[in-house]
């Protein structure tokens, strides 16, 4: 029996190659979307998109036979979920099996840049320790205010796990959530009420830059930002420019508007922690989420129905 043709956007694990090709045609496309397209695109029904490039439109147009769009993350907005609607496509991703280690992962950002741990390790290996002494003085969080943009899965997750640390917590989202933390229905009136800030909001339109300069000015010279959630939250440039100014305090960012670019101004701040986009990078974590977006893809090939649709696309 002939397979139906699924085009892999990136390259998968092996431990996600081998259950795909038992049920799909495969064909792998990197840096050569668009040969890829040319020559296959007809013929493809399922998609994998394992990076953050963009399946506008124009891309699904290329691809008239598709059916399934399964996104590797909990983040879509690379994806034009519109676009998939009209076309009767099904977009899904990887929820909740991710939570538990972006939380983590929040969490020591956050007590790295309070206990100025990166600085520490630097201050002894330069031999300051020996030569001038103690390193300067850190500061504990107990007591303080944490505010989060995006009260979700994940974001619960980090509250639940900050929870220990004798911290109180507020948030904004588009709406109240079912949480006993305090609603702030103004996102700059919570910046100002905050000594930490942590953005793990999606991306997309309604929150493009909604983090700016007028929020971060709020949050303060004592203030920290802490982004998990996307780049495009946070207006970089202005970001930038209230850290040179010493208008906002310090800053911990998982995340970037133009990855893997990251402002060259950035990189010598000792008052800013940069990763690179690990936020769920553990060997464990990545696993479930090939697993789960393979899952969607054989399951909806079998059923006609996916396992973890996105809000959008629940139903179809």
């Amino acid at each position: 029996m002939t397979k139906p043709v699924m085009l892999m956007l990136g390259e998968p694990t092996e431990r996600m190659r081998a259950p795909l090709d038992e049920a799909f045609e495969l064909l792998t496309a990197i840096y050569d979307v668009d040969d890829v397209l040319d020559a296959h695109g007809d013929r493809v029904e399922y998609l994998l998109a394992m990076y953050h490039g963009d399946v506008t439109a124009e891309v699904m147009d290329r691809m008239p036979k598709l059916k399934v769009i399964s996104n590797f993350g909990v983040g879509y907005d690379s994806i034009d979920t519109g676009a998939a609607v009209e076309r009767g496509i099904v977009v899904t991703h990887t929820p909740e099996v991710l939570d538990d280690e972006v939380a983590n992962t929040t969490v020591l950002m956050l007590l790295a840049s309070a206990r100025n741990l990166l600085q520490d390790a630097k201050y002894l290996l330069d031999g300051r320790w020996e030569s001038e002494g103690d390193a300067p003085l850190s500061r504990s969080i107990r007591g303080t205010t944490v505010g989060f943009l995006g009260m979700g899965r994940i974001g619960q997750t980090i509250a639940e796990k900050l929870a220990v640390f004798g911290v109180e917590m507020v948030y904004h989202s588009r709406s109240p959530k079912d949480v006993s933390y305090k609603y702030y229905g103004d996102l700059t009136d919570m910046a100002a009420a905050c000594d930490y800030m942590i953005v793990i909001a999606p991306g997309g339109a309604s929150t493009y830059h909604i983090v700016n300069r007028q929020v971060m000015e709020a949050l303060g010279p004592e203030g920290t930002l802490i982004n998990v959630g996307r780049g495009s939250v946070v207006d970089e440039a202005a970001l930038v420019e209230v850290l040179k100014e010493g208008k906002l305090g310090a800053a911990a960012l998982d995340v970037f508007e133009d990855e893997p670019h990251v402002p060259e101004a950035l990189l010598p701040m000792e008052n800013v922690l940069l990763l690179p986009h690990v936020g769920s990078a553990t060997v464990e974590t990545r696993a479930a989420m090939g697993d789960l977006a393979v899952k969607n893809l054989v399951t909806f090939k079998q059923t006609g129905k996916a396992v973890t649709p996105v809000p959008e696309c629940k139903g179809m």
